[in-house]
Protein backbone atom coordinates (compact mmCIF):
# COMPACT_ATOMS: atom_id res chain seq x y z
CA UNK A 1 0.00 0.00 0.00
CA UNK A 2 1.31 3.13 -1.00
CA UNK A 3 1.47 5.40 2.09
CA UNK A 4 0.61 9.13 2.79
CA UNK A 5 3.55 11.69 2.31
CA UNK A 6 2.66 12.83 5.74
CA UNK A 7 3.55 9.78 7.82
CA UNK A 8 6.49 8.36 5.19
CA UNK A 9 10.16 7.21 7.05
CA UNK A 10 11.30 8.08 3.87
CA UNK A 11 11.02 10.90 0.60
CA UNK A 12 8.06 10.08 -1.90
CA UNK A 13 10.02 8.67 -4.91
CA UNK A 14 10.42 11.99 -7.67
CA UNK A 15 7.95 12.02 -10.01
CA UNK A 16 9.14 10.60 -13.90
CA UNK A 17 10.39 13.61 -16.04
CA UNK A 18 10.32 13.82 -19.14
CA UNK A 19 13.91 13.77 -21.21
CA UNK A 20 15.82 17.12 -21.75
CA UNK A 21 17.66 16.70 -24.46
CA UNK A 22 20.16 19.74 -25.55
CA UNK A 23 22.66 19.22 -28.60
CA UNK A 24 26.17 18.58 -27.95
CA UNK A 25 28.15 21.44 -26.83
CA UNK A 26 30.98 21.60 -29.20
CA UNK A 27 28.37 21.23 -32.16
CA UNK A 28 26.49 24.21 -30.98
CA UNK A 29 29.35 26.35 -30.96
CA UNK A 30 30.59 25.25 -34.03
CA UNK A 31 27.07 26.16 -35.44
CA UNK A 32 26.63 29.67 -34.01
CA UNK A 33 29.70 30.98 -35.01
CA UNK A 34 29.23 30.17 -38.53
CA UNK A 35 25.58 31.64 -38.24
CA UNK A 36 27.40 34.76 -37.18
CA UNK A 37 29.49 34.78 -39.91
CA UNK A 38 26.93 34.76 -42.18
CA UNK A 39 24.68 36.84 -40.79
CA UNK A 40 28.07 39.46 -40.71
CA UNK A 41 28.96 38.96 -44.21
CA UNK A 42 25.04 39.69 -45.27
CA UNK A 43 24.97 42.35 -43.52
CA UNK A 44 28.22 43.83 -44.76
CA UNK A 45 26.38 43.07 -48.09
CA UNK A 46 23.38 44.22 -48.24
CA UNK A 47 24.68 47.83 -46.61
CA UNK A 48 27.88 48.58 -49.02
CA UNK A 49 28.37 45.82 -51.74
CA UNK A 50 25.50 45.62 -53.26
CA UNK A 51 24.04 49.03 -53.14
CA UNK A 52 26.83 50.40 -54.52
CA UNK A 53 26.99 47.81 -57.75
CA UNK A 54 23.68 48.36 -58.29
CA UNK A 55 23.25 51.79 -58.15
CA UNK A 56 26.59 51.34 -60.34
CA UNK A 57 24.78 49.91 -62.60
CA UNK A 58 21.78 51.50 -62.98
CA UNK A 59 23.55 54.66 -64.10
CA UNK A 60 25.56 53.25 -66.69
CA UNK A 61 23.18 51.07 -68.04
CA UNK A 62 20.44 52.79 -67.63
CA UNK A 63 17.83 49.85 -66.39
CA UNK A 64 14.07 50.57 -65.41
CA UNK A 65 13.57 52.08 -61.86
CA UNK A 66 11.99 48.64 -60.64
CA UNK A 67 15.57 47.51 -60.48
CA UNK A 68 17.05 50.53 -58.75
CA UNK A 69 14.88 50.30 -55.72
CA UNK A 70 16.30 46.48 -55.13
CA UNK A 71 19.35 48.11 -53.41
CA UNK A 72 16.27 49.83 -51.06
CA UNK A 73 14.95 45.99 -50.44
CA UNK A 74 18.02 45.05 -49.16
CA UNK A 75 18.75 47.99 -46.78
CA UNK A 76 15.27 47.12 -45.44
CA UNK A 77 16.42 43.49 -44.84
CA UNK A 78 19.71 44.43 -43.54
CA UNK A 79 18.23 46.70 -41.12
CA UNK A 80 15.69 44.52 -39.54
CA UNK A 81 18.56 41.36 -38.93
CA UNK A 82 20.97 44.20 -37.60
CA UNK A 83 17.93 45.40 -35.19
CA UNK A 84 17.89 41.87 -34.01
CA UNK A 85 21.49 41.80 -33.51
CA UNK A 86 21.20 43.88 -31.22
CA UNK A 87 18.66 43.35 -29.36
CA UNK A 88 20.34 40.05 -28.69
CA UNK A 89 24.01 41.36 -27.74
CA UNK A 90 20.95 43.99 -24.92
CA UNK A 91 19.81 41.09 -23.23
CA UNK A 92 22.50 39.01 -23.02
CA UNK A 93 24.88 42.36 -21.69
CA UNK A 94 22.56 45.49 -20.77
CA UNK A 95 19.77 43.01 -19.20
CA UNK A 96 21.68 40.07 -18.43
CA UNK A 97 20.49 36.68 -17.04
CA UNK A 98 18.19 37.52 -13.95
CA UNK A 99 19.22 34.91 -11.47
CA UNK A 100 15.40 35.54 -9.95
CA UNK A 101 13.64 34.18 -13.45
CA UNK A 102 16.45 32.24 -14.82
CA UNK A 103 18.67 30.50 -12.91
CA UNK A 104 16.84 30.02 -9.42
CA UNK A 105 14.19 28.22 -11.10
CA UNK A 106 17.10 25.65 -12.40
CA UNK A 107 18.49 25.39 -9.03
CA UNK A 108 14.99 24.80 -7.62
CA UNK A 109 13.85 22.18 -10.13
CA UNK A 110 17.12 20.13 -10.34
CA UNK A 111 18.95 20.52 -7.51
CA UNK A 112 17.14 21.37 -4.54
CA UNK A 113 16.51 17.70 -3.12
CA UNK A 114 19.61 16.88 -2.84
CA UNK A 115 21.15 20.08 -1.58
CA UNK A 116 18.66 21.35 0.51
CA UNK A 117 18.21 21.61 4.47
CA UNK A 118 17.04 17.96 5.20
CA UNK A 119 19.43 16.40 2.53
CA UNK A 120 22.86 18.06 1.77
CA UNK A 121 25.51 15.97 0.10
CA UNK A 122 28.79 16.79 -0.21
CA UNK A 123 28.04 19.59 2.36
CA UNK A 124 27.00 21.62 0.25
CA UNK A 125 23.49 23.80 0.37
CA UNK A 126 21.92 25.87 -2.20
CA UNK A 127 17.81 26.29 -0.31
CA UNK A 128 19.20 30.06 -0.16
CA UNK A 129 21.36 32.28 -2.31
CA UNK A 130 23.74 33.30 1.06
CA UNK A 131 24.08 29.18 1.32
CA UNK A 132 24.79 28.98 -2.65
CA UNK A 133 27.97 30.97 -2.09
CA UNK A 134 29.44 29.19 0.47
CA UNK A 135 31.85 25.92 -0.53
CA UNK A 136 31.14 22.47 0.42
CA UNK A 137 32.98 20.02 1.86
CA UNK A 138 35.31 20.45 -1.52
CA UNK A 139 35.87 23.76 -0.27
CA UNK A 140 36.32 24.79 -3.85
CA UNK A 141 34.48 28.22 -4.32
CA UNK A 142 30.41 27.08 -6.32
CA UNK A 143 30.38 30.89 -7.38
CA UNK A 144 33.42 32.73 -8.64
CA UNK A 145 31.69 36.12 -10.00
CA UNK A 146 33.16 36.63 -13.78
CA UNK A 147 34.63 33.31 -14.33
CA UNK A 148 32.60 30.36 -14.62
CA UNK A 149 35.40 27.78 -15.14
CA UNK A 150 36.33 27.85 -11.57
CA UNK A 151 33.44 27.54 -10.16
CA UNK A 152 32.53 24.76 -8.52
CA UNK A 153 28.76 25.09 -9.23
CA UNK A 154 29.52 24.98 -13.12
CA UNK A 155 32.83 22.79 -13.18
CA UNK A 156 29.88 19.94 -11.87
CA UNK A 157 26.94 20.25 -14.14
CA UNK A 158 28.99 20.28 -16.90
CA UNK A 159 31.68 17.90 -16.43
CA UNK A 160 31.57 14.32 -18.61
CA UNK A 161 32.14 11.83 -15.31
CA UNK A 162 28.59 10.64 -14.06
CA UNK A 163 29.77 9.96 -10.89
CA UNK A 164 30.87 13.29 -10.40
CA UNK A 165 28.27 15.26 -12.70
CA UNK A 166 25.05 17.44 -10.91
CA UNK A 167 22.63 16.61 -11.43
CA UNK A 168 23.26 13.10 -10.48
CA UNK A 169 21.16 9.88 -11.28
CA UNK A 170 19.42 12.00 -13.75
CA UNK A 171 20.07 13.50 -16.93
CA UNK A 172 22.11 16.57 -17.23
CA UNK A 173 21.36 19.79 -18.19
CA UNK A 174 19.87 20.94 -20.97
CA UNK A 175 22.55 23.15 -22.97
CA UNK A 176 20.63 25.74 -22.94
CA UNK A 177 20.66 25.90 -19.03
CA UNK A 178 23.82 25.13 -18.58
CA UNK A 179 24.35 28.47 -21.34
CA UNK A 180 22.69 30.41 -19.03
CA UNK A 181 24.68 29.52 -15.99
CA UNK A 182 27.32 29.94 -17.70
CA UNK A 183 26.42 33.71 -18.50
CA UNK A 184 24.68 34.67 -15.35
CA UNK A 185 28.75 34.04 -13.44
CA UNK A 186 30.14 35.58 -16.31
CA UNK A 187 28.13 38.61 -15.92
CA UNK A 188 28.95 38.82 -12.37
CA UNK A 189 26.82 36.39 -11.02
CA UNK A 190 24.35 39.05 -9.81
CA UNK A 191 21.33 38.44 -7.54
CA UNK A 192 18.31 40.79 -8.10
CA UNK A 193 16.29 39.35 -5.27
CA UNK A 194 14.69 41.02 -2.37
CA UNK A 195 16.73 38.79 0.28
CA UNK A 196 19.69 36.65 -0.51
CA UNK A 197 18.58 34.55 3.15
CA UNK A 198 14.87 33.63 1.80
CA UNK A 199 14.27 30.56 0.50
CA UNK A 200 15.18 29.85 -3.27
CA UNK A 201 11.73 28.42 -3.93
CA UNK A 202 10.14 31.54 -2.80
CA UNK A 203 11.80 34.10 -5.40
CA UNK A 204 11.03 32.11 -8.25
CA UNK A 205 8.08 33.32 -10.00
CA UNK A 206 4.59 31.81 -8.95
CA UNK A 207 3.59 29.55 -11.99
CA UNK A 208 -0.47 28.74 -12.42
CA UNK A 209 -1.23 25.32 -11.05
CA UNK A 210 -2.91 23.27 -13.80
CA UNK A 211 -6.74 22.27 -13.52
CA UNK A 212 -7.67 19.50 -11.34
CA UNK A 213 -9.61 16.50 -13.34
CA UNK A 214 -13.36 17.41 -14.31
CA UNK A 215 -14.23 13.35 -13.37
CA UNK A 216 -11.84 11.50 -10.94
CA UNK A 217 -10.62 8.21 -12.63
CA UNK A 218 -9.99 7.15 -9.14
CA UNK A 219 -10.10 8.79 -5.67
CA UNK A 220 -7.29 10.63 -4.02
CA UNK A 221 -6.47 10.21 0.12
CA UNK A 222 -8.12 12.40 2.30
CA UNK A 223 -5.11 14.21 4.15
CA UNK A 224 -7.40 17.23 4.50
CA UNK A 225 -10.88 18.00 6.35
CA UNK A 226 -12.04 21.55 8.08
CA UNK A 227 -15.97 22.59 8.90
CA UNK A 228 -16.84 26.03 7.80
CA UNK A 229 -17.59 28.57 10.69
CA UNK A 230 -21.44 27.76 10.29
CA UNK A 231 -20.73 23.80 10.28
CA UNK A 232 -22.77 24.16 6.94
CA UNK A 233 -20.05 23.13 5.07
CA UNK A 234 -17.17 20.88 4.92
CA UNK A 235 -13.76 21.52 3.32
CA UNK A 236 -11.81 18.49 1.57
CA UNK A 237 -8.30 18.58 -0.14
CA UNK A 238 -8.31 17.05 -3.77
CA UNK A 239 -6.27 16.82 -6.32
CA UNK A 240 -4.85 20.46 -7.37
CA UNK A 241 -8.25 21.81 -5.87
CA UNK A 242 -10.24 22.07 -2.31
CA UNK A 243 -13.82 20.64 -2.67
CA UNK A 244 -16.98 22.10 -0.87
CA UNK A 245 -19.37 19.40 0.32
CA UNK A 246 -22.82 19.41 2.59
CA UNK A 247 -22.03 17.48 5.40
CA UNK A 248 -25.74 16.83 5.90
CA UNK A 249 -26.22 14.84 2.80
CA UNK A 250 -22.60 14.33 1.11
CA UNK A 251 -23.48 16.29 -2.23
CA UNK A 252 -20.42 18.74 -4.05
CA UNK A 253 -21.11 22.44 -3.84
CA UNK A 254 -18.47 23.44 -4.93
CA UNK A 255 -14.45 23.12 -6.54
CA UNK A 256 -11.86 25.64 -5.99
CA UNK A 257 -8.99 25.56 -8.03
CA UNK A 258 -5.53 26.81 -8.55
CA UNK A 259 -4.63 25.12 -5.47
CA UNK A 260 -1.03 22.50 -5.17
CA UNK A 261 -0.94 19.28 -6.63
CA UNK A 262 -1.82 18.44 -2.91
CA UNK A 263 -3.35 19.42 0.15
CA UNK A 264 -1.96 18.18 3.38
CA UNK A 265 -4.34 20.50 6.13
CA UNK A 266 -6.80 23.01 5.98
CA UNK A 267 -7.74 25.54 8.56
CA UNK A 268 -10.96 28.13 8.75
CA UNK A 269 -9.86 31.94 10.17
CA UNK A 270 -12.16 33.42 12.63
CA UNK A 271 -13.07 36.02 9.52
CA UNK A 272 -13.82 33.14 7.53
CA UNK A 273 -10.82 32.69 4.92
CA UNK A 274 -9.15 29.32 3.95
CA UNK A 275 -6.29 28.28 4.73
CA UNK A 276 -4.54 25.34 2.51
CA UNK A 277 -1.07 23.73 3.04
CA UNK A 278 0.28 21.66 0.76
CA UNK A 279 2.65 21.10 -2.18
CA UNK A 280 4.54 18.69 -4.09
CA UNK A 281 6.27 15.84 -2.60
CA UNK A 282 9.53 16.67 -2.62
CA UNK A 283 9.55 19.49 -4.92
CA UNK A 284 7.58 22.60 -3.28
CA UNK A 285 5.83 23.69 -0.47
CA UNK A 286 2.81 26.06 0.11
CA UNK A 287 0.87 27.99 1.95
CA UNK A 288 -2.21 29.97 0.70
CA UNK A 289 -5.23 31.96 1.79
CA UNK A 290 -8.40 31.18 -0.16
CA UNK A 291 -12.33 32.65 -0.05
CA UNK A 292 -14.29 29.81 0.40
CA UNK A 293 -17.08 31.44 -0.64
CA UNK A 294 -16.21 33.02 -4.57
CA UNK A 295 -13.48 30.34 -4.78
CA UNK A 296 -10.98 32.14 -5.31
CA UNK A 297 -6.88 33.37 -4.03
CA UNK A 298 -6.62 35.89 -1.96
CA UNK A 299 -2.91 35.69 -1.31
CA UNK A 300 -0.06 32.94 -1.07
CA UNK A 301 1.42 33.50 2.37
CA UNK A 302 4.76 31.04 1.36
CA UNK A 303 6.39 28.63 -0.77
CA UNK A 304 8.65 26.69 0.49
CA UNK A 305 11.77 23.41 -0.51
CA UNK A 306 9.65 20.44 0.13
CA UNK A 307 5.50 20.18 1.21
CA UNK A 308 3.68 22.18 3.89
CA UNK A 309 1.98 19.24 6.05
CA UNK A 310 -0.10 21.08 8.75
CA UNK A 311 -1.88 24.46 9.25
CA UNK A 312 -3.53 26.16 12.19
CA UNK A 313 -4.72 29.95 12.72
CA UNK A 314 -3.51 31.61 16.20
CA UNK A 315 -6.50 32.46 18.58
CA UNK A 316 -7.33 35.57 17.31
CA UNK A 317 -6.99 34.81 13.46
CA UNK A 318 -4.05 37.60 13.19
CA UNK A 319 -1.25 34.63 12.91
CA UNK A 320 -0.78 31.80 10.75
CA UNK A 321 1.92 28.52 11.80
CA UNK A 322 2.89 26.19 9.21
CA UNK A 323 4.68 23.14 9.17
CA UNK A 324 6.66 20.49 7.17
CA UNK A 325 8.93 18.94 5.23
CA UNK A 326 11.35 21.36 5.48
CA UNK A 327 12.31 20.78 9.26
CA UNK A 328 10.50 24.54 10.39
CA UNK A 329 7.81 25.76 11.34
CA UNK A 330 6.99 29.12 9.68
CA UNK A 331 4.78 32.05 11.53
CA UNK A 332 2.74 34.55 9.41
CA UNK A 333 1.33 37.89 9.39
CA UNK A 334 -2.15 37.19 8.00
CA UNK A 335 -2.90 41.01 7.48
CA UNK A 336 0.28 41.47 5.33
CA UNK A 337 1.61 38.24 4.35
CA UNK A 338 5.03 38.64 5.92
CA UNK A 339 6.60 35.90 7.49
CA UNK A 340 7.59 36.98 11.24
CA UNK A 341 9.12 33.96 12.12
CA UNK A 342 10.79 31.10 11.20
CA UNK A 343 11.37 28.00 13.56
CA UNK A 344 14.24 25.25 12.92
CA UNK A 345 14.51 23.53 15.70
CA UNK A 346 13.78 20.13 14.85
CA UNK A 347 16.35 17.64 12.77
CA UNK A 348 13.19 15.88 10.53
CA UNK A 349 10.09 17.06 9.20
CA UNK A 350 7.46 19.13 11.54
CA UNK A 351 4.59 16.74 11.04
CA UNK A 352 2.16 19.21 13.01
CA UNK A 353 1.75 22.21 14.84
CA UNK A 354 -0.96 24.11 17.31
CA UNK A 355 -1.60 27.30 19.00
CA UNK A 356 -2.10 27.10 22.46
CA UNK A 357 -5.82 28.88 23.86
CA UNK A 358 -4.42 32.18 24.87
CA UNK A 359 -2.15 32.16 21.77
CA UNK A 360 1.23 32.15 23.73
CA UNK A 361 2.57 28.94 22.80
CA UNK A 362 3.00 27.06 19.95
CA UNK A 363 3.19 23.13 20.13
CA UNK A 364 4.78 21.00 17.36
CA UNK A 365 5.24 17.30 16.47
CA UNK A 366 8.18 15.79 14.36
CA UNK A 367 9.35 12.90 13.34
CA UNK A 368 12.43 13.12 14.95
CA UNK A 369 10.49 11.50 18.21
CA UNK A 370 9.86 14.72 19.60
CA UNK A 371 7.22 17.25 20.49
CA UNK A 372 8.11 20.57 21.97
CA UNK A 373 6.62 23.99 22.83
CA UNK A 374 7.93 27.65 21.46
CA UNK A 375 7.33 31.06 22.51
CA UNK A 376 4.75 31.89 19.53
CA UNK A 377 6.32 35.55 19.63
CA UNK A 378 9.93 34.90 20.00
CA UNK A 379 10.19 31.44 18.94
CA UNK A 380 11.98 30.43 21.30
CA UNK A 381 11.79 26.76 22.80
CA UNK A 382 10.43 26.67 26.37
CA UNK A 383 10.24 22.72 26.46
CA UNK A 384 10.50 19.48 24.80
CA UNK A 385 8.80 16.17 25.64
CA UNK A 386 10.84 12.95 24.30
CA UNK A 387 8.43 10.44 26.21
CA UNK A 388 7.51 8.89 22.25
CA UNK A 389 9.70 5.74 20.61
CA UNK A 390 8.94 6.89 17.56
CA UNK A 391 7.42 9.71 15.38
CA UNK A 392 5.09 12.09 16.51
CA UNK A 393 2.28 12.97 14.05
CA UNK A 394 -0.08 15.36 15.34
CA UNK A 395 -0.11 18.04 18.82
CA UNK A 396 -3.11 19.50 21.02
CA UNK A 397 -3.48 21.33 23.75
CA UNK A 398 -5.99 20.79 25.98
CA UNK A 399 -8.32 23.17 27.38
CA UNK A 400 -6.85 23.63 30.52
CA UNK A 401 -3.66 25.12 28.85
CA UNK A 402 -1.52 23.05 31.18
CA UNK A 403 -1.12 20.08 29.31
CA UNK A 404 -0.98 19.28 25.92
CA UNK A 405 -1.51 15.74 24.19
CA UNK A 406 0.49 13.98 21.57
CA UNK A 407 0.23 10.83 19.08
CA UNK A 408 2.50 9.16 16.66
CA UNK A 409 3.89 6.11 15.67
CA UNK A 410 4.01 4.15 19.17
CA UNK A 411 0.23 3.70 19.00
CA UNK A 412 -0.31 5.46 22.76
CA UNK A 413 -1.91 9.26 23.08
CA UNK A 414 0.47 10.86 25.46
CA UNK A 415 -0.16 13.51 27.99
CA UNK A 416 2.42 15.44 29.79
CA UNK A 417 3.00 19.39 30.87
CA UNK A 418 3.57 22.61 29.13
CA UNK A 419 6.13 23.79 31.69
CA UNK A 420 7.99 21.01 32.21
CA UNK A 421 7.05 18.48 29.93
CA UNK A 422 6.74 15.35 32.56
CA UNK A 423 4.14 12.69 31.35
CA UNK A 424 1.21 12.80 33.09
CA UNK A 425 -0.86 9.73 31.93
CA UNK A 426 -1.05 8.04 28.45
CA UNK A 427 -3.72 5.96 26.56
CA UNK A 428 -3.44 2.84 24.87
CA UNK A 429 -5.77 0.13 22.88
CA UNK A 430 -4.86 1.42 19.42
CA UNK A 431 -3.82 -1.28 16.99
CA UNK A 432 -1.97 0.71 14.81
CA UNK A 433 -0.40 4.26 14.47
CA UNK A 434 -2.34 7.35 15.15
CA UNK A 435 -1.92 10.34 12.06
CA UNK A 436 -4.46 13.23 14.11
CA UNK A 437 -5.79 14.19 17.56
CA UNK A 438 -8.27 16.57 17.82
CA UNK A 439 -9.34 17.95 20.92
CA UNK A 440 -13.25 19.70 21.79
CA UNK A 441 -14.13 20.23 25.44
CA UNK A 442 -13.27 17.63 27.75
CA UNK A 443 -12.97 14.88 24.75
CA UNK A 444 -10.81 13.76 22.60
CA UNK A 445 -10.88 12.24 18.99
CA UNK A 446 -8.57 10.56 17.23
CA UNK A 447 -8.15 8.76 13.60
CA UNK A 448 -5.64 5.74 13.50
CA UNK A 449 -4.15 3.58 10.48
CA UNK A 450 -6.51 0.73 12.34
CA UNK A 451 -9.20 1.91 10.20
CA UNK A 452 -11.05 3.65 13.58
CA UNK A 453 -11.91 6.95 15.05
CA UNK A 454 -11.83 7.08 18.14
CA UNK A 455 -13.65 9.42 21.50
CA UNK A 456 -11.56 9.23 24.60
CA UNK A 457 -12.53 10.90 27.79
CA UNK A 458 -9.94 13.47 29.10
CA UNK A 459 -10.87 13.60 32.78
CA UNK A 460 -11.05 9.78 32.80
CA UNK A 461 -8.55 8.41 30.17
CA UNK A 462 -10.99 6.12 28.91
CA UNK A 463 -12.83 5.21 25.43
CA UNK A 464 -16.38 7.04 24.94
CA UNK A 465 -17.00 5.55 21.58
CA UNK A 466 -15.51 4.05 18.41
CA UNK A 467 -16.73 5.32 14.94
CA UNK A 468 -16.08 2.11 12.47
CA UNK A 469 -17.13 1.58 9.01
CA UNK A 470 -14.01 2.72 7.04
CA UNK A 471 -11.91 0.37 5.10
CA UNK A 472 -8.80 1.85 4.91
CA UNK A 473 -6.35 4.22 7.07
CA UNK A 474 -8.22 7.03 8.65
CA UNK A 475 -5.89 10.02 7.43
CA UNK A 476 -7.82 12.96 8.83
CA UNK A 477 -10.71 14.06 11.19
CA UNK A 478 -12.30 17.50 11.57
CA UNK A 479 -14.86 18.29 14.40
CA UNK A 480 -17.65 21.02 14.73
CA UNK A 481 -19.11 22.02 18.05
CA UNK A 482 -22.16 23.51 16.87
CA UNK A 483 -23.38 20.94 14.90
CA UNK A 484 -21.83 17.94 17.26
CA UNK A 485 -20.83 16.48 13.93
CA UNK A 486 -17.52 15.21 13.68
CA UNK A 487 -15.67 14.15 10.11
CA UNK A 488 -12.75 11.46 9.08
CA UNK A 489 -11.21 10.86 5.87
CA UNK A 490 -9.51 8.19 4.75
CA UNK A 491 -7.21 6.64 2.39
CA UNK A 492 -9.78 5.00 -0.40
CA UNK A 493 -10.61 8.88 -0.33
CA UNK A 494 -14.02 8.15 1.51
CA UNK A 495 -15.35 10.80 4.01
CA UNK A 496 -17.77 9.70 6.70
CA UNK A 497 -19.61 12.35 9.28
CA UNK A 498 -21.02 11.25 12.41
CA UNK A 499 -23.12 12.48 15.46
CA UNK A 500 -20.91 12.55 18.13
CA UNK A 501 -24.23 12.12 20.49
CA UNK A 502 -25.55 9.01 19.19
CA UNK A 503 -22.64 7.87 17.52
CA UNK A 504 -24.91 7.32 14.05
CA UNK A 505 -23.70 8.06 10.79
CA UNK A 506 -25.17 11.33 9.02
CA UNK A 507 -23.44 10.86 6.01
CA UNK A 508 -20.77 8.86 3.71
CA UNK A 509 -19.47 9.88 0.56
CA UNK A 510 -16.18 9.63 -1.78
CA UNK A 511 -14.70 12.93 -2.42
CA UNK A 512 -13.98 12.85 -5.85
CA UNK A 513 -15.65 14.43 -8.32
CA UNK A 514 -17.63 12.68 -10.98
CA UNK A 515 -15.59 9.28 -9.48
CA UNK A 516 -19.05 7.51 -8.76
CA UNK A 517 -21.56 9.60 -11.98
CA UNK A 518 -19.16 8.05 -14.28
CA UNK A 519 -19.95 4.81 -13.09
CA UNK A 520 -16.90 3.67 -10.97
CA UNK A 521 -16.63 1.68 -7.77
CA UNK A 522 -14.51 1.60 -4.55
Amino acid sequence: MTLNPAIQTTKHAKYAKEKEVGPKKSFSRWVNRALSLIRSAFVWLAYFAVPMAFFRMTSLLRVSMRFALLPASFLSIATTIFAQQKDIEQSGSAVGVSFTNQIAPILTRKCLTCHGPEKSKGGFRLDTFELLLKPGESKSASIVSGKPQPSELYRRVTIKDEDDRMPQKADPLPEAEIVLIERWIKEGARFDGPDAKAPLVSLVPRTPHPNPPANYARPVPVTALAFSLDGQELAVGGYHEITIWNPADGKLLRRITGVAQRTQSLAYSPAGGLAAAGGSPGESGEVALFDPVKGTLLKVLGTMSDMMLDVKFSPDGTRLAVCGADNAIHVYDVATGKEQLRIEQHADWVMAVDFSRDGTQLGSASRDKTARIFDSKTGELETTYVGHTAAVFDVAFNNDGKTVCSVGRDKKIHFWDTKEAKAKGEIGGFDDEVFKIVVAGNHLFTCSADRKVRQHSIEKRELVRTFSGHRDWVYSIAFDPASQHLASGGYDGEVRVWNIQDGQLVAAFTAAPGYLAAGKKN
